[in-house]
């Protein structure tokens, strides 16, 4: 899934901007048999991406690769490619911090027109939304629309009611009882620093508008608002009340997915995850499937209900430089039509993106919680800068650390948003 990087790959994504350049032309396509290449970051989606690419094959005869290199493993790879001009004729495509290198560096195709010609049909306008680089948006890149997704994404809480006495009938309403109970069985929480961005975003919307979360990100309103202080606060909430697992946040390469692991294997009692975190579980421990997905509860004295971050999830790129970018583009359309987005759904357990199959489709219970944060969440066309990324992750871990406080870590983030602001 998408969020599985780390610090260090976010530094590598953004130094390797201009690296990741090519001098080659737009591809065209070439006679004789086509082949293409899918470099595929999800192991999540893996057995559902290879059975389509089989079917398309039989439908089309055109054959169609499916590489999968893992989470860990893909963006440093990818880098690799562009670096030596060798990109798959597509691939996976995540947050908008991540690919913003690959986009600027011309190796992305512009899917504007294609989608303004029907193809748009297939998508919630919410995705659309979030998929499309506004002119001046805070990552430099050109306005267009360059990745297409079968997923929609939101956040919240993975909660085993085995360990942690809390049912899925009925809850935690609010930020408080989810740490008593916790407590109360002496069960423990985990969230990685790679998904500490996430998790504050979520929580500050207690007390943030949309707006005000959005000029926040875009550098124009200031990080040391009460919303965002409040939204730290909960982390140093869970430390003290001992549910802390570990006592820390991990960070590292494989850092969400040990935490996922943690979960699956029952040694932890809940987890900070996204949607695709239940096509995790499924692959990582099938036979655990009592377990449920809730929205990140209400804060005492919130003034508004909290709302997920939304995201495009799993979904695709084209690489216009790749020998057959036109056949690229026909299996892509295939792939996001709602028969194909149904077996993803279906087969990978996750939300759909396409509107009548997210409101008619039969939602496993697991991933009923995140399904209904669909309707509220946040609905943004900009994200987190880099340097602001990496400063969430590391004033998160030095914070449960006892190594700053939430004012200074308030200000080490403000300093990294004026930096690139």
């Amino acid at each position: 899934m998408g969020t599985h990087l780390s610090v260090r790959a976010t530094a590598v994504a953004a130094s390797l901007a201009l690296a990741l350049a090519g001098c080659s032309s737009a591809g065209e396509s070439t006679g004789g048999p086509v082949e293409l290449t899918f470099m595929n970051q999800s192991r999540g989606q893996e057995a559902a991406l290879t059975q389509l690419a089989r079917q398309y094959t039989g439908k089309t005869g055109v054959k169609v690769t499916i590489e999968s290199p893992g989470p860990a493993d893909y963006l440093p790879k990818l880098q690799a490619k562009a670096q030596s001009r060798s990109m798959p004729d597509v691939y996976s495509s995540f947050d908008a911090t991540q690919m913003a290198p690959f986009y600027k560096a011309g190796w992305a195709m512009d899917l504007s027109a294609e989608l303004n010609a029907g193809w748009s049909r297939n998508f919630s306008p919410a995705v659309l939304k979030m998929s499309t680089f506004q002119a001046g948006n805070n990552l430099g890149v050109k306005p267009g629309v360059y990745s297409v997704h079968w997923e929609t994404q939101t956040y919240g809480f993975l909660v085993n009611p085995a360990l942690t006495g809390m049912s899925a009938d009925k809850p935690p309403a609010t930020t408080k009882e989810f740490v008593d109970a916790l407590a109360a069985k002496k069960a423990t929480f985990s969230v990685a620093a790679s998904q500490t961005p996430n998790i504050i975003q979520a929580l500050a919307s207690n007390w943030l508008t949309d707006a005000e979360i959005e000029a926040t990100l875009n550098g124009k309103a200031s990080w040391k608002q009460d919303g965002w202080r409040n939204a730290f606060q909960f982390l140093l909430d869970l430390k003290q009340a001992g549910v802390l697992a570990n006592d820390s946040i991990p960070g590292g390469q494989d850092d969400h997915p040990n935490v996922e692991s943690a979960f699956f294997t029952k040694a932890t009692g809940a987890i900070f995850d996204a949607a695709p975190g239940v096509s995790v579980g499924l692959r990582t421990n099938p036979e655990f499937e009592d377990y449920f997905s809730t929205g990140v509860p209400k804060a005492p004295g919130a003034v508004h209900d909290p709302r997920s971050p939304g995201l495009p999830g799993k979904g695709a790129v084209i690489n216009p430089r790749g020998e057959h970018p036109k056949e690229a583009l026909a299996f892509v359309k295939w792939l996001t039509e709602p028969a194909q987005q149904a077996v993803f759904a279906k087969t990978a357990r996750i939300l759909p993106s396409n509107p009548e199959l997210l409101a008619g489709t039969d939602i496993p219970g697991q991933l009923k919680g995140f399904a209904a944060g669909v309707k509220s969440m946040q609905v943004m066309s900009t994200t987190f800068t880099p340097d602001v990324n990496t400063a969430i992750r590391a004033e998160s871990q030095r914070l449960v650390l006892g190594e700053t406080t939430v004012d200074e870590a308030l200000a080490t983030i403000q300093a990294a948003q004026d930096r690139t602001s």
